[in-house]
């Protein structure tokens, strides 16, 4: 991936990372509609784990698979557990636009969080930028906010978990492959899922097409997190922060396609405001590069 400039690769990463992310969530919420919520989420993690663990071996990670139980490896993909129970208990409550704007707090505590823990400087002109970019996808989600229920503390709570899984992510070793972590949130949160379905739901039995989407989801679901995991490893936190705004567009475009939704006015400003944030961000931080090399 060395030909990817190195200002771009980041935020590049993240922007594949959100959409494969949103192929998840809309296989999901097909499949959603005839099973419960955490029996998907079990057999979604059993289709990632029949994917991924070939994978694995193809890549020649076979010897390394002990690093899925590494300690900081589990600690990250315990906050990604975390996150998604949260996240599927508030989306079949709560209408998808307030949990999508309720998730988009994540970029702004993954700054502050940055900033306090690793010392890294944010600055003034991007936390305009991703402030900018926070508005837009407000815009693209158009919540309703109809009172606080215990169902919008749980999307506030997989947001600040998702920032958590972020930030924990941070202190993985250099010697711990990306696919090895993508892998590893994969099989914890399908153990969390077992759980979670046994304790609280009867076991329905899914149609050869919920198995076809659970299956895709699966897949899309191991690149949402090598990418996630890659981009704050390979860039910033500030430059790569504000393009988890992207998973709104993709959203819109989701809805587009799949559910026939187009997106009105406001929406469209939006996008375009988040794209304008993003990319001013990208351009500021290779602006940064070329001063330093002057320097």
């Amino acid at each position: 991936m060395q030909f990817i400039p190195a200002n771009i690769r980041g935020p590049l990463f993240m922007i594949v990372s959100t959409g494969s992310y949103l192929v998840n969530d809309t296989m999901m919420k097909l499949t959603t509609a005839g099973l419960p919520p955490y029996e998907v989420l079990l057999l979604r993690g059993a289709a990632a784990t029949l994917w991924g663990m070939p994978l694995l071996f193809m890549l020649g990670y076979g010897r390394q698979i002990p690093l899925l139980f590494e300690r900081k490896v589990l600690r990250r993909n315990l906050c990604e557990l975390a996150a998604i129970l949260c996240y599927v208990v508030a989306l079949a409550n709560m209408q998808i636009a307030d949990s999508t704007a309720l998730g988009q707090v994540t970029p702004l505590i993954v700054l502050v969080g940055s900033s306090l823990l690793f010392g890294e400087r944010i600055g003034a002109a991007r936390m305009a930028l991703i402030g900018l970019g926070f508005v837009g996808a407000v815009m693209v989600a158009q919540p309703t906010m109809q009172g606080i229920s215990i169902y919008a503390l749980l999307a506030f709570g997989n947001a600040a978990m998702a920032a958590a899984r972020d930030l924990a992510g941070r202190k993985v070793g250099a010697e711990v492959p990306g696919m090895i972590v993508a892998i590893s949130a994969v099989v914890v949160v399908l153990a969390g899922s077992g759980i979670a379905h046994l304790a609280s739901e009867q076991w329905v039995m899914p149609e050869s097409r919920h198995l076809l989407l659970i299956a895709g989801a699966g897949l899309f679901l191991i690149f949402g997190h090598f990418f996630i995991f890659m981009a704050y490893r390979v860039g910033p936190t500030s430059a790569v922060a504000p393009f988890y705004y992207c998973f709104t567009v993709w959203a819109v475009i989701s809805g587009l396609l799949v559910f026939g939704q187009f997106p009105n006015a406001l929406a469209v400003c939006g996008i375009l405001l988040v794209i304008g944030s993003g990319l001013a961000i990208v351009s500021l931080d290779g602006r940064r590069r070329r001063l330093a090399v002057v320097a």
